[in-house]
């Protein structure tokens, strides 16, 4: 589906990976003509975008039937997966008598979160609100605060409905597959199977991480960054730097950069942060590299001359490949699930720093469930305007790296886990061998 904004960076991608791969056929859906939004996208993303994803629904059905059913193609159709804004397409599913299943990117235990919403809604019928105070939602450890869940769960607007209803279908599927692995959320999956009704069967493949296509999606120019980042690293001992990186959307006002860069400071340690620079306001666009004499303006004065021996800033940076370096000792992240897994795989252990959506919940169960984060926030939120202080930063970044401290040995026997879970015999490998057996079984 088209964006509803505009071309964006991952449609160039998908085209690459279309060209390169003779087993996956994509297929292009034309924009809805029809598509008049109920609310404004400023109001609640999340119903706006469900609403115009509804829209696709009868040419998603078209976009089958011709080109999945008709006689030139052999493979019959056995399934749909959907994600979780996606879920109207189960009906396309029913109409024509396939059954869905669910693919989550996040955790299993906000997949339990959604599925929980439903029933609290039955018993509330209302929204989420600050002075609920602590939740027991079952999936999670320990009891979660009302402050650190989502903001679209108390929006008023459709937000939170749009979402309650999403996790209601959940329900409808044959089952859902989870970008997570058993050693890690085993409370959650646990709690996904034995403390909600009718909940399909739940499959952990995770951690799904692309550890060898990344170098060829870049285009010319993020090559040439990634090879500069590269380079500045080999050059740093061993477990020595912090990375600092707040994912795509991720970014901060001067004054909130100011105070990163004096924390930085403080602690001596080498460090390479990418920093971006937000886009303009009210408008839905990724975050972009400054410029450097930008750069000279909003970091205090003189700070690259004293930190030019051991800090590198840079922009756009190649994640993975960072987390994966020798001198990589500490990751400073806004604690995205994709983020989370890359880190427990390379051994890297995160400081918590959250900016919006899930990213709360997925710090404090990083921090308070699984003892696997070192807490800088939990429930910060970039939209409040809120100033994280030097001193913080700074006392969180040398806590983490401490070579011997508890959090670094967890992550690193977690990381072991990780690999082990996709390896022949273990759990997410086992997971995703029963679901393709539930595939291959085709009930007529």
């Amino acid at each position: 589906m088209d964006s509803p904004f505009g071309p964006s960076p991952s449609s160039a991608q998908t085209k690459s990976f279309a060209e390169s791969n003779t087993s996956i056929r994509f297929i292009n859906l034309s924009p809805p003509v029809d598509f008049s939004p109920s609310q404004e996208v400023h109001k609640s993303f999340e119903k706006f975008m469900t609403e115009y994803i509804d829209c696709h629904r009868a040419c998603v059905k078209e976009a089958i039937v011709k080109h999945v059913l008709s006689s030139s193609y052999s493979t019959p159709l056995v399934r749909l997966v959907v994600d979780f804004f996606c879920t109207s397409m189960i009906d396309v599913g029913n109409e024509l008598g396939v059954p869905s299943y669910l693919f989550s990117p996040s955790s299993a235990a906000a997949v339990g979160l959604l599925l929980y919403l439903p029933t609290r809604h039955d018993q509330t019928g209302r929204e989420i609100e600050e002075f609920d105070g602590d939740l027991v939602i079952p999936s999670y450890v320990n009891p979660v605060p009302s402050s650190g869940l989502p903001e679209v769960l108390s929006n008023k607007h459709g937000g939170y409905t749009t979402v309650m209803n999403h996790g209601r279908r959940f329900k409808e599927t044959k089952g859902i597959i989870v970008n997570t692995f058993e050693e890690l959320e085993s409370h959650a999956v646990k709690s996904l199977m034995n403390d909600f009704d009718h909940v399909p069967p739940v499959y952990t493949v995770g951690p799904v991480i692309d550890l060898k296509g990344e170098s060829n999606k870049l285009a010319l120019d993020e090559t040439q960054k990634a090879d500069e980042i590269m380079k500045w690293l080999d050059d740093q001992p061993d477990s020595s730097v912090i990375f600092l990186c707040f994912g795509s959307q991720g970014s901060f006002g001067e004054e909130q950069v100011k105070e990163i860069a004096v924390g930085l400071e403080q602690t001596g340690l080498r460090f390479l942060w990418s920093l971006r620079k937000p886009p303009p306001k009210d408008k839905f666009e990724k975050p972009s590299d400054y410029k450097s004499d930008d750069l000279l303006e909003i970091l205090p004065n003189g700070f690259f001359e004293r930190t030019n021996k051991i800090g590198l800033v840079c922009g756009w940076a190649p994640q993975k490949a960072v987390l994966a370096h020798k001198s990589v000792g500490a990751f400073v992240s806004h604690c995205g699930w994709n983020s989370i897994l890359e880190s427990l795989w390379f051994g890297v252990p995160i400081v918590t720093w959250p900016l919006y959506a899930k990213q709360q919940l997925n710090a404090s169960q990083m921090v308070r469930d699984l003892g696997l984060g070192v807490e800088l926030r939990l429930d910060y939120r970039i939209m409040n305007g809120e100033v994280v202080v030097a001193d913080d930063i700074a006392r969180a970044i040398k806590y983490v790296m401490e070579s011997d401290n508890e959090v670094r040995k967890k992550v690193k026997e977690k990381s072991e886990k990780s690999r082990l879970a996709v390896m022949e015999g273990g759990s997410s490998y086992t997971a995703f061998g029963g679901l393709i057996d539930d595939i291959l079984t085709i009930k007529k």
